[in-house]
């Protein structure tokens, strides 16, 4: 007869106090669960951004649904194909060779040749020990006019070393190499959306007099690889320096980390440094300050004693938001999160002053299985981030991803005039969140 060990009442393991949470892992790693918040950009969605390319991904047949789900969703079926790979091909001395013949045969039978192929091998040729450089090899000498791009669908790595999401926008950038260097020329790099234009650091680069280059700007190949002539790299995503730091090393080309931040000490901070790199005095950012703290004040006016829960998926930085919507009255209770970087733990000690009842609650925990669609009532809640809206079971909630391309204190006063938005018009939760890839066109 079976029992139930874990009742939907039981949430312990799977949330905490902040006040007595540990810092940077709060949970233990184990059973996973997976919600249905399909916002987030996947690797798929990440390689469509090279213009005029052609993904090809060679891995099992189960693996492969995904990826061409994903494709189909995006109604980009033409430019994805697929090699699939069988056990034979590990025991027969063929797993290279398939591929090689496999993505040749694709590329002759497209309509057109692709500028650039992505071509994606997945975590069981890595444990066979196949010899990726020998294919890319012998495909670029029998196709020398397309870029080849070494693309990896290894989810294997996702605790240890570059992530798939950060080694997927590393290769958005593998064609460039040495060349001379555009004077007064800037790429925003590892973006899967554009920043906002009225972000202080946009208007910096403008005001300059500088050219920006970003991926999600580009119009055909020419443009993508114009970039790779510009005289300067800045990221501002966790996940996206990794790119701007292989761009240093291989071009020669200066990196700027400016982390996105809702810290306006951190935000002046980079901004500033901005500044100095383009050689140009740094405004007094006292009035930008100051609009940011006027609109996060007529916000917490609409939104008043309501609950705000924030997501990681919403923002790389959930916790530095709590802790800036805490300082300036906002009634946070719920922050979902697995892990923390390094970047969160001032905001960390300082909420575990401001709010130390406010929970830490994981995502992945195999007991969230229990806690989807406002299963535990959390009353009238405004999320921001989709798995917050799903959890909590809202239907008031910012739906962003990745920062959303807000930056600076221009990107803290759009934010929160999302949050009136959101507090003042509902939406269907379950339909919205079904969308993958957030800004990506859909058939859905």
């Amino acid at each position: 007869m079976l029992k139930r060990i874990n009742g939907e009442d039981d949430m312990t393991g799977a949330e905490i106090p902040i006040r007595d949470a540990d810092f940077p892992l709060p949970f233990v790693s184990g059973l996973e669960y997976n919600a249905p918040a399909r916002g987030p950009w996947n690797i798929v969605h990440t390689g469509m951004l090279v213009p005029e390319s052609h993904q090809v991904f060679a891995c099992a047949q189960g693996c492969l649904r995904g990826v061409i789900l994903t494709a189909a969703e995006m109604l980009e079926m033409g430019r994805m194909s697929w090699i699939s790979v069988d056990k034979n091909d590990f025991f027969d001395g063929s797993l290279e060779r398939n591929i090689v013949d496999g993505t040749a045969e694709i590329i002759r039978k497209l309509p057109k040749k692709p500028r650039a192929l992505l071509l994606f091998i997945s975590c069981v040729h890595l444990f066979a020990g196949c010899d990726f450089d020998a294919i890319l090899d012998e495909l670029r000498a029998m196709f020398p006019d397309i870029d080849f791009i070494d693309c990896y669908m290894n989810p294997t790595m996702r605790k240890s070393g570059l992530t798939p999401d950060q080694l997927m926008r590393r290769q958005l950038y593998a064609p460039f190499q040495p060349c001379p260097a555009d004077p007064k020329t800037v790429n925003l790099i590892g973006n899967d959306r554009p920043t906002d234009g009225s972000s202080e650091l946009v208007q910096l680069i403008r005001n300059a007099g500088w050219e920006l280059r970003d991926i999600t700007l580009c119009k055909d190949y020419e443009d993508y690889m114009h970039m790779a002539k510009s005289s300067l790299e800045i990221t501002y995503l966790p996940t996206a320096k990794a790119s701007g730091d292989a761009l240093e090393k291989r071009l020669g080309r200066k990196h700027l980390y400016l982390p996105l931040s809702y810290d306006f000490d951190e935000i002046g901070r980079n901004l500033n440094i901005m500044a100095d790199a383009l050689g140009t005095a740094a405004p007094d950012w006292s009035d930008a300050k100051q609009n940011a703290v006027r609109v996060l004040e007529q916000a917490k006016e609409v939104v008043g004693d309501t609950p705000v829960e924030i997501d990681y998926t919403a923002t790389p930085r959930p916790v530095g938001l709590a802790a800036l919507l805490a300082e300036h009255g906002f009634r946070v209770t719920r922050v979902y999160t697995d892990a923390m970087i390094e970047e969160e733990r001032p905001a960390f000690e300082r909420l575990r002053t401001l709010a130390p009842d406010l929970l830490l609650t994981a995502t992945v925990h195999a007991k969230m299985r229990f806690a989807g669609k406002g299963v535990h009532e959390h009353g009238d809640v405004l999320a921001i981030g989709q798995k917050a809206a799903y959890f909590s079971g809202t239907k008031h909630f910012v739906n962003i991803v990745s920062g959303g391309g807000m930056y600076g204190f221009d990107g803290v006063a759009r934010l929160a005039k999302r949050m009136v938005e959101a507090a003042t018009h509902e939406q269907d939760t379950e339909l919205v969140i079904q969308h993958k890839g957030l800004g990506c066109r859909s058939c859905l």
